[in-house]
């Protein structure tokens, strides 16, 4: 939780209340209790079409054919696979809001998505994270569609590509920079309790130094090992402590090099997560730790006092990886009526905190901008053994159809969302 969480905005809270006391928002949030075992079998069918980073096309068909099912007339397929469906709104102009769930699992395509069912527990890996995502942003549109509500602004209903890891959020990435969006809410995880005001930055590099190497004996001393070189350079680091406020950290995630016991390395190289609640930080020790390889590599090939091009060692820095970090103010629109919408609901703030998700992209074009939870309950993301449980996994739905109404503007009740300039 943040240490200081400021009061309510009590217009907002006020209006807020209004848009959930209207006869058809009453309609959407029941309709979204009654067809929860609807919702539910809607998530199994979506988890059980595979969808790794990278391939997730025919999950994304199905996600593209449902919007059109419940009634989207404007849905397609961008350049990079997102799905979007547009609603749009009665008001010439008025703001756009997105919700947004990824469509992508960590899970190989040839992994087993066979949903297994033990009373209100339904096991898979990927039924959760985020299976449960995109049953929520589903019932919402057939809540608002069967309710007849028409809305002031426009709702995007999308479904991203590439949100986990290398996908490097590319999905969300894209969209952002594509398009005029004036709000934006990721649904991830489960808890409905949970509001994301930050985003968590990440870069990610992959760093090779390569040479021609050699035999341990017979080329000893003619040519540089590039372990060693890459021993130098992690030293010149490894007791680099950065900012604690705001939290900024990096780990070498993984090392790899030489062939043999008795040979001169050739090539080794090391892939580097550095992460941050502030870009500034980030891109600060980014060129830190980049640095130190240089220096790494010149002082190995000094030691050897080797001089012929061909056999001094050379570095390559590539990125694999690069999350935009963002925070937004208490008194952001999106995030002053998300906590209203959980308290009209009376649902708990549990979590107010920052992670890294879709709305990463967003919060970093100070975009209003959250992540809000499907409702239900989940664990072991990520992991072979996941499982989702029907626990008020109405809640979800209900959280993002009165969030997203007050937002944009429903009959008499003005958007809350301010158009972006």
């Amino acid at each position: 939780m943040a240490k200081e969480l400021p009061a309510l905005s009590e217009a907002v809270f006020s209006q807020v209340q209004k848009v959930a006391q209207l006869e058809k928002v009453q309609k959407a949030l029941q309709i979204a209790k009654r067809d929860v075992q609807r919702a539910m079998d809607e998530q199994v069918e979506l988890c059980e079409i595979p969808a790794p980073t990278f391939m997730e096309e025919k999950r994304a068909q199905s996600v593209l054919e449902r919007m059109k099912a419940y009634g989207l007339t404007d849905v397609k397929m961008d350049e990079i696979g997102n799905v979007i469906g547009v609603r749009k709104g009665t008001v010439e102009g008025g703001p756009i809001l997105v919700l947004g769930a990824h469509m992508d699992s960590v899970f190989s395509i040839d992994t087993d998505v066979t949903v297994k069912k033990d009373g209100i527990r339904y096991s898979a890996p990927g039924i959760g994270d985020n299976c449960s995502g995109l049953r929520a942003i589903l019932q919402v549109l057939r809540g608002l569609e069967e309710a007849n509500i028409q809305t002031k602004g426009d709702i995007w209903f999308v479904g991203t590509v590439g949100e986990e890891g290398n996908g490097d959020i590319r999905g969300s990435k894209h969209l952002v920079k594509n398009n005029k969006i004036d709000g934006f809410i990721a649904v991830d995880s489960t808890d409905v309790g949970r509001v994301l005001y930050g985003a968590t930055g990440s870069h990610r590099w992959r760093v090779s130094i390569d040479g021609l190497g050699g035999h341990s004996f017979a080329e000893y001393g003619k040519t540089p090992s590039a372990i060693h070189a890459m021993a130098r350079a992690i030293e010149k680091f490894a007791d680099l402590r950065p900012a604690a406020d705001p939290k900024t950290t990096w780990t070498v995630g993984t090392i790899k090099g030489g062939t043999t016991v008795n040979s001169i390395a050739a090539h080794c190289e090391v892939e580097i997560d550095m992460r941050s609640f502030d870009n500034q930080c980030l891109l600060a020790l980014e060129a830190e730790i980049l640095s130190k390889f240089d220096e790494a590599v010149a002082e190995e090939n000094a030691s050897w006092t080797i001089t012929d091009p061909e056999r001094i060692l050379k570095v390559t820095k590539t990125a694999i990886g690069d999350r935009p970090a963002g925070t937004r103010p208490h008194d952001c629109p999106v995030l002053q009526v998300a906590r209203s919408a959980q308290k009209v609901l009376g649902i708990e703030l549990t979590q107010y905190g920052r992670s890294s998700t879709d709305a990463n992209a967003p919060m970093s074009e100070n975009i209003p901008s959250t992540c809000l939870c499907s409702g239900g309950h989940a664990e072991n993301a990520h992991n072979v053994k996941e499982f989702f449980e029907m626990i008020d996994t109405h809640l979800g739905p209900q959280l993002l159809t009165l969030a997203a109404l007050s937002l944009v503007g429903v009959e008499d009740e003005e958007p809350l969302l301010p158009k972006k300039l």
